[in-house]
């Protein structure tokens, strides 16, 4: 299987070229017109790849695409999962972040997150073409458009697919030690708005109920939630409140970040934020949100999928590493509807959603390499 590698290692300029006509299609996910344009770009290869690509329309957000090989065959589908959007603005590449080659580094922008998994999935793709190696399985890739603004557009349907597959591959970037990502903190996203009584605050400052201070009681509450040792961090992050300087504020209110890697973490918390009740005389509280999406957590089912991709990359003829990571992805979509899923199948590199954001030219044969092994020679259990 070493040969596979070294294929792939031989196209190592091929797949920087493509990913560099990919970083110039700018695609900031509120742009629908560009996203659309990237899509068109891709579409025409993927058709050239023998795939049937189907158009999912969107109003808001870019065009969905499902692109299948192997339509009718028999057998589980494998799903790789990627994104065409980016969180730069158009006119990125001009004025802060060109695109560029140092040594073994490409910048710019979305090259890490993720422009460099869409080149490596078509690339692994091309390459078991090219070689006359395609397996006789269904293969589907899912580009969606919308991930760095939360996946609404797109969720429901990553959801259905996933739930059809036997093994999700997540082209996001890889682990900073180059590996896989087997575990990802879930997020939960909530409002709590305290209100009290207005009144002046030189003349009648006990005629108010002071709504700050209500949700200062609030949040000292909600900091207690907080677990670090099982992962589980509880975070007041933005907090609002007031009319002017000289009225007891009668509205306060404060956003809740929890990220947490388990789910029974998820709904102590949740029922803990829902449960808070007012401290002061005369106040009361509004709460709203919720859990946005579970954890994808290192089950025994993930594990025995990630002992499988590591056996083979060292028949390829590396070693591969796993890692647990904070972030949060459309895996954790497809991990919370209970398909396997590993994560991380993108390049190597550093800065995603940063000026100096770039991938490591030589993670690009590898990742592709391994990818098409596992399209290959995967084995499902049971």
């Amino acid at each position: 299987m070493q040969d596979l590698f070294e294929f792939f290692n031989a196209r190592t300029e091929s797949m920087v070229t493509l990913l560099e006509n990919l970083v110039r299609h700018e695609s900031p996910s509120k742009d629908k017109v560009l996203v659309d344009r990237l899509s068109d770009y891709l579409h025409d290869i993927l058709i050239e790849l023998g795939a049937d690509v189907t158009i999912i329309p969107r109003e808001k957000v870019g065009n969905i695409r499902l692109v299948q090989w192997n339509k009718t065959s028999k057998g589980t589908p494998i799903l790789i999962l990627a994104h065409l959007d980016t969180v730069w603005p158009a006119g990125t590449l001009a004025d802060d972040m060109p695109l560029k080659r140092e040594e073994n580094r490409l910048f710019g922008p979305g090259v890490l997150d993720m422009k460099a998994g869409v080149a490596i999935a078509v690339e692994a793709i091309r390459g078991l073409r090219d070689r006359r190696q395609m397996p006789d399985r269904p293969i589907w890739l899912l580009l969606t458009t919308d991930e760095e603004t939360g996946s609404a557009y797109s969720r429901e349907l990553i959801v259905e697919l996933a739930q059809q597959c036997g093994l999700i591959l997540v082209m996001e970037p890889a682990a900073d030690n180059g590996g896989l990502k087997t575990s990802r903190k879930g997020i939960s996203e909530y409002t709590v708005k305290a209100k009290g009584i207005a009144s002046h605050a030189g003349l009648a400052p006990e005629e108010g109920v002071n709504a700050i201070v209500e949700l200062a009681h609030q949040t000292l509450k909600i900091h207690s939630l907080n677990n670090l040792r099982q992962g589980t961090s509880v975070s007041v992050t933005q907090v609002s409140g007031g009319i002017t300087n000289n009225i007891i504020p009668p509205e306060a209110e404060c956003y809740v970040d929890v990220r947490f890697f388990y789910k029974h973490e998820a709904e102590r918390v949740e029922t803990a934020i829902k449960a808070l009740t007012p401290v002061l005389p005369g106040s009361s509280l509004e709460i709203t949100g919720g859990i946005d999406r579970l954890p994808m957590e290192r089950s025994e089912q993930v594990v025995t999928a990630f002992q499988q991709a590591r056996i083979l990359a060292e028949k390829l003829g590396f070693s591969l590493d796993e890692a647990a990571v904070g972030g949060v992805s459309d895996g954790n979509l497809t991990a919370g509807a209970g398909a396997t899923t590993l994560d991380g199948l993108g390049a190597q590199g550093a800065g995603a959603h940063a000026l100096h954001e770039h991938i490591l030219i030589r993670s690009l044969p590898r990742k592709a390499a391994l990818l098409a092994a596992i399209l290959q020679a995967w084995k499902f259990e049971g």
